[in-house]
C-alpha cells in the first residue's frame, strides 16, 4: 500500500439508533480517524488501519447500519496535504503539555501512591495521542520532551537518591573477600536494589547483613554501599547495579543470571523489553502496596527471584535444543 493512500469508511445508521451511532463515533475517534463529513471517515492506508476499520465495519453492519471501506488515492499533492492536515495532533499535544504543567505544581505535595497513579494516567493519555499521530511534527517532539521531564521529576519523588551512571572499569573481585559483610542501600527498595540484595545473599556473601538507609549520607564507613552515588557498587556505563555486581564477581556463567539482569535493567532504566518484566513489576508493586518492611520485602521477593532465575535458566537451556 502506498504510504500516501487512504482508507475511506462510509457509514450510515438508522436515525433511531443514536446509541450505536455514538458508540462507533467514539471508536472511530479513538483510532484517530479524520472526519471528511458526517458518515465519512479517513485513515492513512496501512495494514493496521485496514484491520481496525474492517472490524468496525463488521460491527456497524451487525448493529443495523451499513459500512463500506474504500481504498483511495490522492487527486494531487494539494489534496494529499489537505488530507494530512486533518491528522494534525498539535492541539492534542498542546493540551497534554498544559496539563503536565498544571500537574507539576502539585506533584511534590502528593504521596508516592498518588504520584504513581498520576504517572499511569498521564502515560495513558500520552500514549493515546502518540498511537494516532500518523504524521509527527514539532508539537510531538515538544510533548515528548515535556513528558520525559515530568517522568524525571516524578522519579525524584518516588526514588530520591537514584544513582547516576559513571564511567569506570569494573575490576574482578574474589567472593571469599566479601563474606560476613554489612551491605547498605537506600530504604524502600525497588527492582534494582531488591534484585541486587538477593544477588548478594544468593551468590556473593553467604552471611550478609543489610542496612536500609534513609539517606546515602548515613552509610557507615565499614559498610559496602550499593545502588547510590558514591557507593562501592552502583551504575557503571550502561549497566545497572545488579549487572555491575554480576560482572564484578564473575557470575556471568551462572545459568539464567544474565537474562535476569536484562529484566532488572529494563525495569530500572528502560531498554530492550523483556516479557517477564511486566509480571515481576506487578508483583513488586503489590508487595509495596502491602506496606512490608524492607527486610520482609527482600525476603518475599527473594522467593520470586529464585523462581525467576529458574525460569530464565530453563529457557537458556532449552534454547540450544530449538536451534538443533
Amino acid at each position: 500500500m502506498n504510504a500516501i493512500d487512504w482508507f475511506l469508511l462510509v457509514l450510515t445508521f438508522p436515525t433511531d439508533n443514536a446509541t450505536a451511532r455514538m458508540r462507533f463515533w467514539r471508536a472511530l475517534k479513538a483510532r484517530g480517524c479524520a472526519v471528511l463529513r458526517d458518515g465519512a471517515y479517513l485513515l492513512p492506508a496501512t495494514i493496521a488501519s485496514e484491520a481496525a476499520l474492517l472490524e468496525l465495519a463488521r460491527g456497524i453492519d451487525e448493529a443495523g447500519g451499513t459500512a463500506h471501506l474504500v481504498h483511495v488515492g490522492n487527486r494531487d499533492d494539494e489534496q494529499r496535504h489537505l488530507f494530512q492536515s486533518l491528522f494534525d495532533r498539535s492541539e492534542e499535544y498542546n493540551t497534554f503539555v498544559r496539563g503536565l504543567a498544571e500537574s507539576r505544581k502539585t506533584l511534590s505535595a502528593l504521596s508516592p501512591a498518588e504520584v504513581e497513579r498520576l504517572l499511569r494516567r498521564t502515560r495513558k493519555d500520552y500514549d493515546a495521542i502518540v498511537s494516532i499521530d500518523f504524521f509527527p511534527n514539532e508539537a510531538g517532539t515538544r510533548a515528548e520532551g515535556a513528558w520525559q521531564d515530568f517522568v524525571g521529576l516524578a522519579d525524584t519523588i518516588l526514588s530520591p537518591g537514584e544513582p547516576h551512571s559513571s564511567e569506570a572499569a569494573i575490576p574482578l573481585l574474589r567472593r571469599e573477600d566479601y563474606q560476613g559483610r554489612t551491605w547498605a542501600t537506600r530504604q524502600r527498595p525497588w527492582v534494582d536494589r531488591v534484585a541486587s540484595a538477593w544477588l548478594i545473599s544468593r551468590f556473593i556473601d553467604m552471611r550478609p547483613s543489610f542496612l536500609w538507609l534513609s539517606s546515602p549520607a548515613d552509610c557507615p564507613q565499614d559498610a559496602l554501599g550499593f545502588d547510590f552515588d558514591g557507593a562501592a557498587f552502583t551504575h557503571i556505563g550502561e549497566r545497572v547495579t545488579f549487572e555491575v555486581l554480576v560482572a564484578s564477581f564473575g557470575l556471568e556463567k551462572e545459568p539464567g543470571l544474565v537474562e535476569l539482569g536484562k529484566m532488572v535493567h529494563a525495569l530500572d532504566i528502560g531498554g530492550t523489553a523483556v516479557p517477564e518484566a511486566v509480571g515481576f513489576e506487578a508483583v513488586m508493586a503489590g508487595a509495596k502496596q502491602r506496606g512490608l518492611s524492607d527486610d520482609t520485602m527482600l525476603s518475599e521477593m527473594s522467593l520470586v527471584l529464585d523462581s525467576m532465575l529458574a525460569h530464565f535458566a530453563a529457557n537458556a537451556e532449552a534454547e540450544p535444543e530449538t536451534k538443533r
